[in-house]
């Protein structure tokens, strides 16, 4: 049966990780030409003696979703005999999952690509070229504020508490120069996630990344939060303390899916 890490493990990789192949479809060439006129449906399936656990991602020519529980008819489906099992998989570990599906070997070559380019979130992808730098910080950036939402939602003991304390708060990240903002609104224990700057009060919390490389160098974790703020690579307006906080359950969140 799985434990309590794993299933909360499961939930961020499907509330948080598969909603951001959409930035793959909407901001990476190559993925948008690929699905572009794609029609399917790709079901996630992790057995449990307590129950099955699954999502599967909804690909509509150009547009993209994700529908927690099951699908009566996908067209392929990834199947595995534990929770542990698929989180070892979407969290870049060698598991194979049985598959279902192969008469679609073209659509299944697709999916297994477009899986793969999850994997610059991972903290060890170094990207070059200034296009997987940009999708690397965004996808990680967009995954991690609704992880973090999930992390709450999935009963966390240290980000129920965090929460619990909190009147109404917007914890806003941004990245200078670019169009990647996102934020987190907490409140008496209760938590949402969004794209975009809050527009409706002033952040509690601001943090600034001084550009995708400043983004980077953090997400990697070649400079810690505090020293990083002294770089320049990340400046804070608000409570510096509430945002190292923060980054403490951003690199929980980056533990727990790795």
């Amino acid at each position: 049966m799985a434990t309590q890490r794993e299933l909360l493990a499961a939930r961020l990789f499907t509330y948080a990780v598969f909603p951001v192949i959409r930035v793959l479809l909407n901001d990476d060439p190559g993925t948008k030409k690929k699905f572009s006129n794609i029609q399917a449906k790709v079901q996630f399936l992790a057995k449990d003696p307590a129950g099955n656990i699954g999502a599967f991602l909804v690909f509509d020519n150009g547009e993209f979703s994700v529908t927690q529980g099951f699908c009566e008819k996908p067209d392929i489906t990834f199947s595995f005999p534990s929770v542990k099992k698929m989180n070892d998989m979407l969290g870049g570990k060698p598991v194979l999952p049985g598959i279902k599906g192969f008469g679609k070997l073209g659509l299944l070559i697709k999916v297994f690509g477009v899986l793969l380019k999850l994997k610059l979130m991972m903290p060890t992808a170094r990207p070059k070229d200034e296009l997987n730098k940009y999708l690397k910080v965004k996808l990680a950036l967009y995954m991690v504020s609704t992880a973090l939402s999930q992390l709450n939602k999935g009963g966390e003991e240290n980000m129920l508490k965090w929460t619990a304390k909190q009147p109404d708060r917007i914890y806003q990240i941004s990245v200078e120069g670019t169009d990647i903002a996102v934020y987190l609104r907490v409140k008496a224990g209760n938590s949402k996630a969004g794209r975009g700057f809050y527009t409706r009060k002033r952040p509690f919390v601001h943090m600034k990344f001084s550009g995708i490389d400043g983004a980077i160098a953090i997400l990697l974790k070649d400079a810690e939060f505090v020293p990083a703020v002294a770089k320049g690579y990340v400046s804070v307006e608000g409570a510096p303390e509430y945002a190292a906080q923060l980054n403490d359950f951003m690199q929980r969140v980056q533990a727990i899916t790795t």
